[in-house]
């Protein structure tokens, strides 16, 4: 398989996609209004525990607090002593009754750390998923700092390595290089890419970490908070850090300055990499040069998606999930109607999963395939599906699927999707994708003239509506507003207000202008 990262940067934009044997399957986006905050490591103050939902809320100075589950903390908060002064926490029980944890809800043998955890003290924190919806960011106290080849993780002293790395000689060796000269105090996991690499580079790594570790160390002392004390790399460095690996061919950068840094941290950190990264120099846009990367993007995220064997998958996303459904379209290869779909199930699931990782789609997955009979095609559709899946950076999980054609799945979710990122809920619609009917919002509008003349209002009123709404309610010599005026025996002026969905209206008195829409309307 053939892998490559693009990246296309401008002055206030920077896009990367990630491309196998020239098909998109993960797409980045990096601007002053999408900047990244996961890995970003804040002093922040309890602000709320809660152990009936086994969580604390901390304050990090953003308009939602951070959600910490109690499985998230490791190190007690009493372990920052030394760096936040012993002055920073008082032992002493809280004198408002209302603050004190019951016992009963926290069992200190399972987690100690937990049980410190009272309001008002200060603790530190690492964002590890970025804010959903109306929901805060995720936070975890387990904190550590990512590196080229090996991660630090302060207050903890295993070390650990990946599992990707087999070779059992290796792995002696690069733990033989760090168990001697990490500080006492740390741990580390050794990354994927550290395997076959120089013992300076690693240590190198190393140094730089565990003095980015001290820079953190002396900002607490002299920081209150809520303050931000180490800011991780930015999305297009992450995925220089995090994915240029062995199994990347080739990145080709359109930024002749993003491409000197590049290629300068490749240099110092993975030389063996330099000759990978290329400069892009042509006129034409880069992602219109490559694969059709902007067509794409553009067929990629639209609502239906067409499978090559004519099959198609509708994919909505709704506040607790998001629910894909598989159609079969014109598809009828073979005569054999369980084949059919199974063909069109399968092709339909390796789309599914290119989709969950170009999207970014987290959480529930909810897939209504096409219903198939016999177990043994279940089970061929199941395995496919997880093997498609096991390419994915993110964790995930599969069910079988049901009597009933379900198949569940569930994706680690760390940021927002590709597509909230991106856009802005319709105003029109509020999201839902319809508006009322022409002849609906006109039904609503005669009930508040009835409303309006059953009280003691004058026949002098000025109708302010949205422009599509002014053409179809004044189309014709005999128009609608017109029969509005003599039904109801008003006069009605009749504005135009671009603001105003397709369902809205506001109701004035002429003269006085005093709005009266809320007056009348249904209460």
């Amino acid at each position: 398989m053939k892998k490559e990262i693009i990246i296309n940067s401008s002055s206030n934009e920077t896009r990367i996609a990630i491309t196998e044997d020239g098909k998109l399957v993960e797409l980045f986006y990096e601007s002053p209004d999408l900047s990244r905050n996961v890995g970003d490591l804040y002093l922040g103050k309890v602000a709320k525990v809660m152990p009936g939902i086994r969580a604390a809320f901390i304050d990090l100075g953003f308009p939602q607090d951070a959600f910490l589950h109690f499985s998230d903390i490791e190190t007690s908060p009493d372990d920052y002593k030394g760096m936040l002064g012993d002055d920073e926490f008082d032992d002493e029980e809280e004198e408002e009754e209302e603050t004190k944890q019951p016992s009963r809800f926290v069992n200190k043998d399972r987690n100690p750390a937990a049980a410190s955890l009272e309001r008002g003290k200060n603790i530190i924190v690492q964002i590890t998923k970025e804010p959903v919806g109306n929901k805060g960011v995720r936070v975890t106290a387990k904190a550590s700092i990512p590196g080229r080849y090996l991660v630090l993780i302060p207050f903890n002293r295993r070390i650990g390595i990946s599992r990707k790395i087999y070779n059992q000689k290796e792995r002696r060796r690069l733990r033989s290089i760090v168990r001697n000269v990490l500080p006492e105090g740390f741990g580390l996991i050794i990354r994927t890419v550290a395997v076959g690499q120089d013992e300076n580079l690693i240590l190198d790594d190393l140094n730089k970490l565990v003095q980015a570790w001290n820079e953190i160390q002396a900002k607490i002392k002299s920081t209150k908070p809520p303050s931000l004390l180490y800011k991780d790399v930015s999305t297009t460095n992450s995925v220089i850090r995090d994915l240029l690996r062995v199994d990347i061919d080739r990145m080709v950068v359109d930024s002749k300055k993003l491409f000197k840094e590049i290629k300068n941290y490749i240099d110092d950190t993975s030389p063996e990499y330099s000759e990978r990264v290329i400069f892009y120099d042509d006129e034409a846009p880069i992602f219109d040069s490559y694969y059709g990367i902007e067509k794409q993007i553009e067929e990629s995220l639209n609502k239906r998606i067409y499978l090559k064997n004519s099959g198609y998958i509708v994919i909505e996303t709704t506040e607790a999930m998001t629910v894909v459904d598989v159609n079969s379209g014109k598809y009828a290869k073979s005569k054999d109607q369980e084949i059919n779909s199974l063909r069109t199930n399968i092709e339909a699931g390796k789309e599914i999963a290119r989709q969950a990782r170009l999207r970014d789609i987290g959480g529930l997955i909810v897939v209504d395939f096409i219903d198939l009979y016999e177990d043994s095609n279940k089970r061929k559709l199941h395995d496919e599906l997880r093997k498609e899946l096991r390419r994915d950076r993110a964790k995930s999980t599969v069910l079988s699927m049901s009597e009933f054609g379900i198949v569940q799945i569930t994706r680690q979710r760390i940021r927002q999707n590709i597509i909230q990122r991106i856009s802005s809920q319709c105003p029109m619609c509020s999201g839902t994708g319809r508006v009322q009917s022409s002849l609906s919002f006109l039904k609503e509008i005669e009930r508040w003239l009835q409303r309006y003349k059953g009280g003691d209002g004058g026949i002098f009123l000025r109708l302010r509506v949205n422009p599509l709404i002014r053409n179809y309610m004044t189309s014709g010599i005999f128009n609608r507003i017109l029969k509005l005026c003599i039904k109801f025996k008003v006069l009605i002026k009749l504005e135009t207000d671009e603001t105003l969905a397709l369902d809205e209206f506001r109701f004035f008195e002429l003269r006085s202008k005093v709005e009266l829409t809320d007056e009348y309307s249904q209460q």
